[in-house]
């Protein structure tokens, strides 16, 4: 077999590096708004697979497995629940078989959440079948919504009496990390109750002996080991733990069509590992769009989002400009294969006035260090601690910021339905991590901020000028802003209007004459004057010259 040289692979990093870095990212990418879940606490669509593996009913406190699966996401797709919002993109959070067992501790919990991988090659049971995942992305796919898969390549599930710990060349045995510097954060173990794979070697690798007995009882072993040969004959990676990693997440993409991977824990892994994994992807997504043109959405490359934790707009954390800064090194994950990173710094300033927050980021993503890049932004997540108005006091004002903020954005689950995510009998995280509170649609003041943020999302998906356009202030009486794209419609948005009759200056952005549709309350008028005149029962007006 040919391997890389150490040579070979510089130039070709350099190459990768090259080209990511040239010229702006996809208007799509920077204005998507993303849907995340977990897919066990959204909705539960096939309770026959609910304690698959000899699991039990039995975790502590939110910590144990749910029951929602594949079959009620497709279920969702396929009543319109996502269009409904707008959404371009679900994102779920890890689908693959995870470990059988539980932790050990006094807070017993299930991987429920995904994040503790066993075998990278099959769907897990409690979510349901490769079909359904085929399945639900077709779904997904004939509504024009996309679907990303959240990826691990950095480590394993705990270790428990059903699932043992991988061989000892598969694993990075330092000391644990300290988060001093780059060696704290990479060159070491992320948490003592999880095993981290060795992404930094090269050594070839044989497989561990639980996946081949796995597979072998599976009766796949055969078709797993030609496939790998195949892999490494093709690509002529050595066989060491990363390839096997990425051969195995970029399957998903070949046979399946996944249009992107979110992927976790991105600063732990050596950079150059993320720019192999998204040169993999990207021909594996070109391969299935070539063997199946009819069900591909568009022609647009593979989409890679990272997880820096405390990477952010407007030097956020560690972050200096477009880069991370490990304290003795600095890496620009955009020019690793990165389209978007999480912008972590969102959820920090979402208390603050929407024209100090929408003119920052504006003035970042177009004319700053992120000049054309990708972020994502959000209020909440399953592992932020400090994710904003955990108490859902502010909900409608704060869908509005997100909504509205330039950037891509993420839903994360519930927040449409204002979820709770605080909860004094839980533990740690488990508390953002409540099941889907569907129940709650039956309350009038639930209804109505769904249809909100309905309204918001449908807005956003047809003007992409609003995450990837350039924001210009209007007025400060009423707070009216403009943002403008080239080649898009422009829209003006106007808020805290008193209910009634409002009129706003539309000045410089529409032309006298011009029949506006605010997106709101699916009223028009016509510009008279520079200036436009609404009589709605909304606080907002969402303008645009684009009929809906």
């Amino acid at each position: 077999m040919v391997k890389f040289t150490s040579l070979l692979i510089g130039l070709f990093l350099g190459a990768v590096q090259a080209a990511a870095a040239e010229g702006p990212i996809d208007p799509f990418w920077r204005n998507a708004t993303i849907y995340f879940m977990l897919p066990d606490r959204f909705y539960n669509g096939d309770k026959g697979n609910d304690f698959p593996y000899g699991r039990k009913d039995d975790g502590a406190h939110l910590r144990g497995f749910a029951g929602g699966d594949l079959r009620g996401v497709i279920e969702k797709i396929k009543a319109g629940y996502f269009n409904d919002l707008g959404v371009d993109a679900i994102w779920m959070s890890p689908v693959i078989e995870n470990i059988h067992g539980h932790n050990d501790s006094d807070k017993r919990t299930y991987a429920f959440h995904g994040y503790w991988p066993k075998d990278w090659t099959a769907v897990d049971a409690n979510f349901g079948t490769e079909a359904e995942l085929a399945e639900l992305i077709e779904a997904a796919h004939k509504r024009g919504i996309r679907v990303l898969l959240d990826v691990i390549l950095n480590h394993t599930g705990p270790i428990t009496a059903k699932d043992p710990e991988w061989p000892a060349s598969w694993l990075r045995k330092g000391t644990q990390c300290d988060w001093s510097d780059y060696a704290g954060n990479v060159e070491c173990a992320i948490h003592a109750n999880l095993t981290d794979i060795l992404t930094e070697s090269d050594k070839p690798v044989a497989l561990p002996p639980q996946l081949v007995d796995k597979w072998q009882r599976e009766g796949r072993l055969q078709q797993e080991l030609s496939e790998l040969d195949a892999f490494f004959a093709r690509t002529g990676y050595p066989r060491a733990p990363k390839y096997y990693l990425i051969k195995w997440l970029t399957d998903w993409v070949r046979e399946y069509g996944v249009d992107g991977f979110r992927v976790d824990t991105v600063k732990h892994v050596e950079p150059e590992a993320w720019a192999i994994l998204k040169k993999e992807a990207d021909l594996a997504l070109a391969e299935w769009k070539a063997k199946h043109p009819q069900q591909k959405l568009d022609d647009r490359d593979f989409f890679m989002l990272g997880e820096v934790y405390h990477f952010g707009v407007n030097n956020y954390g560690p972050t200096v400009g477009r880069v991370y800064d490990y304290s003795d090194q600095q890496v620009d994950f955009y020019q690793y294969g990165f389209d978007s990173l999480i912008n972590f710094d969102f959820a920090q300033v979402a208390g603050e006035p929407a024209e100090k927050i929408f003119s920052s980021y504006s003035s970042a993503l177009n004319s700053g260090a992120l000049k054309g890049l990708g972020v994502l932004n959000y209020l909440g997540s399953h592992d932020d601690h400090h994710s904003f108005d955990r108490e859902r006091q502010q909900t409608r004002i704060a869908a509005s910021k997100l909504m509205l903020a330039p950037g891509a954005v993420q839903i994360y689950y519930g927040d449409e339905l204002a979820r709770p995510m605080t909860d004094a009998r839980a533990f740690g995280d488990a508390a953002m991590r409540s099941p889907m509170n569907w129940g709650g649609l039956k309350k009038a003041e639930t209804r109505a901020l769904l249809t909100h943020w309905q309204k918001l999302g449908q807005f956003r998906r047809a003007h992409p000028a609003v995450g990837a356009g350039e924001h210009k202030k209007l007025a400060d009486n009423p707070y009216t802003f403009a943002r403008t794209l080239a080649g898009e419609q422009p829209v003006v948005v106007a808020m805290e209007l008193p209910r009634g009759e409002k009129r706003i200056s539309v000045k410089g952005v529409f032309t006298d004459g011009t029949v506006l549709t605010d997106y709101y309350s699916g009223e028009h008028a016509k510009v008279e004057g520079g200036s436009v005149t609404f009589n709605t029962g909304g606080d907002l007006l969402l303008l645009s010259a684009k009929s809906k």
